[in-house]
């Protein structure tokens, strides 16, 4: 019987893929050969084919210009962008597939450089050499009949045994682009993958020059391991090689330590534990969710810096939430995510331990009121992160706990209906309260518009007249304060 060629199989799958789910790509690659040009599929597409996961977007190589691949895809392409063109790259999309077409090049970084050095190149052998990892250095000619498989660096091999291996050295490779170290990361998260031990020794030596990376790459890195199928490994091999040190330095903090005096639990395992956990209730959100998975992620950043030994054995972490909280607004600072996710990440950590503050369950109306309104438009993120935030493996305790929220959300629910909690208002407005106090406007409109939520949230809806009533009396008392 013929041994089958593993290479064979490839291109054979790999065909198959791109036929049923991208046709556009024998069409481009007619074009790019019409102009006598040659066009390539390469790096993650390829991957992703022979793995039967080809998604929308679709990376080329060519030896053409970027001025070249211009004129061709403006022609064919319902839209283009050249914002890449300085680094090679002419985008552009079709449908519902977006292409990426950039001339055969090599980058490197300069030691002290945020920037890298782009040479455009006359082969996709020295295209294919400056790749990250050999799974991505694959590439599918198309402009030859029938299409080559071109792995120079037996990227098919390291497929087939899930390891993440560079093309040449790893050191060389982490040197040009320093960024490379935390794809290794994404990639062992997104794939399952293990990291080649040669490959994992280079990141731990040169882990500090992912410092020279801009906070916005690093981000983005950072956003995609978070939002992984497997974060928790991502996360493991960001902590072990040293880049969490430099990136994110508040997760290794978490590994505190434990004596056999003063017991309490493993701060970092319980952090992963609660971020799986949250990812398992993703569903109530709508699906993977960035602001639920760094709520659990940075949850209890603030332990490290409240912890007390207490005489006699144990651990407090007293206001570890509000420390926290702000931690997390200073990191995602500066990791440069956007204003909203940093407002909403930050609210969740500082509110993660209300649920806890109400004893067993004793829940009045006033304590669900302002629970709802402290949430405001986090109260299903703030659900599944307390939910997430149990990680007790004392059946009995969890199930206590369990039950508990269950109670809260159904006394959520039943207010709701009655009273729509989540659109509270005072009774009063600004205006009113201007106008039945003769008053203009002044830091006391807003003290007297507080104190009528404070009842609202206390005692449910007043009605005006006994508000009008209540601002009355709290007037007279503060008037002339």
């Amino acid at each position: 019987m013929t041994e089958l060629d593993p290479r064979s199989i490839a291109i054979d799958i790999a065909m198959a893929e791109l036929s049923a789910r991208a046709p556009i790509a024998a069409e481009l690659a007619h074009l790019y050969a019409q102009a006598g040009f040659t066009l390539a599929l390469v790096g993650g597409p390829v991957r992703d084919a022979i793995l039967g996961r080809l998604g929308n977007d679709l990376d080329f190589t060519t030896n053409a210009r970027p001025e070249d691949s211009k004129k061709i895809l403006k022609k064919w392409a319902d839209a283009i962008w050249d914002t890449g063109a300085a680094f090679g790259t002419i985008a552009a999309k079709v449908g519902e597939i977006t292409v990426e077409v950039t001339t055969y090049r090599s980058e490197s970084y300069d030691p002290d450089s945020r920037k890298p050095d782009v040479d455009f190149g006359d082969s996709i052998e020295g295209d294919l050499l400056r790749r990250d990892f050999t799974v991505n250095a694959m590439a599918l000619e198309l402009t030859t009949q029938p299409p080559t498989f071109i792995d120079l660096h037996d990227g098919i091999s390291d497929l087939a045994r899930k390891v993440l291996r560079t093309p040449g050295k790893a050191t060389d490779s982490f040197s040009d682009d320093p960024l490379r170290m935390m794809r290794a990361a994404r990639f062992a998260a997104q794939l399952n993958f293990e990291i080649d031990p040669e490959v994992a020794t280079a990141m731990k030596e040169m882990a500090n020059r992912i410092t020279i990376i801009s906070a916005e790459r690093v981000r983005d890195e950072f956003t995609k391991i978070i939002m992984s199928n497997n974060p928790r490994l991502g996360l493991l091999i960001l902590v072990e090689s040293g880049l969490a040190d430099l990136v994110l330095p508040e997760l290794p903090k978490l590994r505190l330590e434990i004596d056999e005096h003063h017991h309490h639990k493993d701060v970092y395992e319980h952090t992963l534990t609660v971020l799986e956990q949250a990812i398992q209730h993703e569903d109530r959100l709508g699906g993977p969710n960035l602001v639920i998975r760094l709520a659990a992620l940075l949850h209890d950043i603030g332990k490290p810096k409240t912890r007390e030994l207490i005489p006699g054995g144990g651990v407090s972490f007293h206001h570890h939430e509000v420390v926290g909280s702000r931690m997390t607004k200073e990191r995602l600072k500066a990791l440069r995510f956007s204003n909203e996710i940093i407002a909403d990440v930050t609210q969740l950590v500082f509110l993660h331990l209300r649920f806890h503050g109400y004893g067993s369950g004793e829940w009045t109306d006033s304590a669900v009121r302002r629970y709802v309104r402290d949430a405001d438009h986090l109260l299903e993120h703030l659900h599944v992160l307390t939910r997430a935030d149990c990680t007790t493996r004392n059946q009995r305790k969890a199930a206590a706990l369990a039950a508990s929220y269950d109670s809260l959300e159904k006394r959520i629910a039943e207010l709701m209906a009655q009273e729509e909690l989540n659109k509270i208002r005072p009774d009063l407005d600004g205006g009113a309260i201007m106008k039945i106090l003769g008053i203009s406007p002044s830091p006391l409109v807003g003290r007297a518009y507080q104190y009528l939520l404070d009842l609202r949230l206390d005692q449910g809806p007043l009605g005006d007249e006994r508000a009008t009533a209540e601002l009355l009396k709290w007037w007279e008392a503060n008037k002339n304060a």
